[in-house]
């Protein structure tokens, strides 16, 4: 492992921190940087654990702000899931599911966008379309860590305040990596190699929350549900392209 990797790797893991900390989409930035260095599946692979470290302190972070209910459905759907993309491992193309989840992504921004004004009145976190999107939250994020934009197609429109979305965003994701880490064990994605790598990046990681977190809390509101909106856009562009370029 060269310069060149560990340089990719610890931007890539201040991704995942400052994404964890409540920064809009960044998370998702880091397996498209470290798979400029090693093999997509190899970058979700070595990453998870990251992931996993950073939802701590997250979790401490966001411990006052969230909401119980989207919490709870998501996490329903979400282990149903990552339940099928475990199953289905060896048998759907990661580039077709990088796809789907880029155009779901840019029809909501779009849609959202056209909408004067981002910041959605409150209205019930209802359980079916909750069960749908927790659903494909899950799949999406266990073959590629691309979990945010069905996510967020549920539970922006909800209303939900700037730290409680950050926090309950922050505190679905860390129960849906977890679930992830014994499939992604057995499957060969994890090893003693990569967690040896993982323990370095977890550092940076860290850190990277806390800054993240400080973020969030200057934003104003608008401006924050804005950003999320911008990224969203931006990120499903980036995936409807991955899907569509060839392996």
């Amino acid at each position: 492992m060269d310069w060149a990797f560990w340089a990719a790797a610890i931007v890539a893991a201040i991704c995942v921190g400052m994404g964890k900390g409540g920064v809009p989409m960044v998370g998702m930035l880091g397996v498209p940087i470290l798979s400029l260095m090693i093999s997509p599946v190899a970058a979700a692979g070595l990453l998870l654990p990251i992931y996993v470290v950073s939802d701590a302190f997250g979790l401490w972070a966001y411990r006052h702000d969230w909401n119980a209910r989207v919490i709870a459905i998501m996490a329903a759907g979400m282990t149903i899931g990552v339940g099928l993309g475990w199953a289905t491992a060896s048998l759907v193309p990661e580039n077709l599911v990088t796809l789907l989840v880029g155009v779901i992504g840019l029809v909501f921004a779009v849609t959202t966008l056209l909408r004067r004004n981002l910041v959605a009145a409150p209205r019930p976190a209802h359980v079916a379309p909750g069960l749908f999107w927790g659903t494909i939250t899950g799949f999406t994020s266990f073959v590629s860590h691309a979990g945010a934009p069905p996510y967020q197609v549920y539970v922006q429109p909800l209303g939900l305040s700037k730290t409680a979305f950050a926090g309950t965003a922050t505190i679905a994701f860390a129960y849906v990596n977890a679930i992830k880490l014994v499939p992604y064990w057995f499957l060969g994605q994890i090893s003693l190699a990569s967690l040896s790598v993982a323990v370095w990046l977890a550092v940076p990681a860290a850190l990277a929350v806390f800054g993240g977190v400080a973020l969030v809390r200057v934003l104003p509101e608008r401006l924050f549900f804005r950003l999320i909106t911008w990224a969203l856009l931006l990120i499903s562009v980036r995936l409807i392209w991955q899907g569509l370029s060839p392996a």
